[in-house]
């Protein structure tokens, strides 16, 4: 039976692929790339000839009956730009078309930046939370971290560099000042890694370049929960949008641990 194979390729470093993984590539009749040009360089490295299509974001939804078709015949190889298929990429999509069909899937282990920039951290690694990339509006990302506020797990996130600063600006509002590993071209010529503090990361990362990853602390300790900027600002779009008291003010005590009488004065005050 055809199988779809979730092939892990290098996160930069083109040296850290597995034999298996090279093996495989060369053996399936195609390779569905999310990043065609990316997985070219990979392909010509090794000399692999396989024939290859593109399948991402913007066509899965023409592309997925295509390569759905392909498995009924032949052997396929799902690959990202770079890592680990299937997280947050189009290609969970084809695994899960593909599992719902009854085509094998097998993962083939390599690379990944979630583990890579978790296990450098220096945070402990025991119990994570993948965020995956946040909203790209401020207001959208606060409240996406405001209800993980109290997770002792800790958090990874990937970030571009046009927008890590407003997110760490966005994670010191809504976290406080926790300690960080900020993760910079990870395998690649210029990787770093910073560990300190958010705002330290702030100082540091003036005129950010590369891909970053964030590591993030979790909650550590009892903490008592504080009214923070984030909340009130929820309060003023609840208000604007003709909530009652009572709802936004149960609503927002369930997500972030405040007592209800301290909510509800903070509502009157905006009255």
């Amino acid at each position: 039976m055809p199988v779809l194979y979730v092939v892990a390729t290098p996160i930069g470093n083109m040296a850290d692929i597995t034999l298996r993984a090279i093996e495989t590539l060369r053996s399936v009749k195609l390779i569905a790339a999310e990043d065609t040009r990316e997985t070219r360089k990979l392909l010509s490295a090794y000399k692999i000839r396989t024939p290859m299509t593109s399948y991402h974001e913007n066509n899965k939804r023409t592309k997925l009956g295509y390569l759905l078709d392909v498995l009924k015949e032949s052997d396929v190889a799902l690959v990202s730009d770079a890592g680990t298929p299937g997280i947050s990429d189009p290609g969970h999509d084809l695994i899960v078309a593909a599992s719902q069909r009854g085509v094998p899937v097998v993962p083939i282990p390599g690379p990944s930046v979630v583990v890579a920039a978790l296990v450098v951290s220096g945070l402990p690694t025991d119990r994570f939370t993948y965020l995956g990339f946040l909203p790209r509006r401020g207001g959208a990302r606060r409240q996406i971290l405001s209800t993980v506020l109290y997770d002792p797990a800790t958090m990874i996130v990937p970030e571009a560099p046009h927008r890590v600063l407003s997110t760490l600006s966005d994670l010191l509002e809504v976290f406080g000042d926790r300690r960080i590993a900020v993760c910079r071209e990870l395998t690649k010529l210029h990787e770093e890694v910073f560990r300190g503090t958010i705002g330290q990361a702030i100082e540091h990362f003036a005129e950010p370049r590369g891909e970053f990853t964030l590591v993030v602390e979790g909650q550590t300790g009892a903490r008592t929960p504080q009214m923070t900027g984030d909340i009130e600002r929820q309060l003023d779009e609840m208000r604007r949008s003709g909530m009652l008291a009572r709802e936004a003010v149960a609503t927002l005590s369930r997500q972030t641990g405040l007592p209800k009488k301290e909510l509800y004065r903070a509502w009157l005050k905006r009255a």
